[in-house]
């Protein structure tokens, strides 16, 4: 899925993604996004730039580094980026 929920509003996001373990039971599914609220509900995160694989692991874990994802939180959170 390549950026699912960009044009649905949080509380439909929600939704759709409250619905998604039963549907995809047993399956992998492989989403790419920019928006961190679509991200956070994956099993692992892998962040990749034009070099290739730069940071790979839980949201929760990405989040609490410093590093590239822990940044786009940060970012995202203070409205820097959308």
């Amino acid at each position: 899925m390549d950026e699912p929920t960009s044009a649905l509003d949080s509380q439909a996001e929600e939704s759709i993604f409250d619905a998604l373990p039963d549907l995809f039971d047993g399956k992998t599914i492989i989403v790419a996004s920019h928006r961190l609220s679509t991200i956070k509900h994956s099993d692992r995160v892998l962040i990749l730039n034009q070099d290739g694989l730069i940071e790979a692991g839980t949201h929760e874990s990405l989040q609490a580094s410093c590093d590239y994802y822990g940044s786009m939180v940060a970012d995202q959170k203070s409205g820097a980026i959308g």
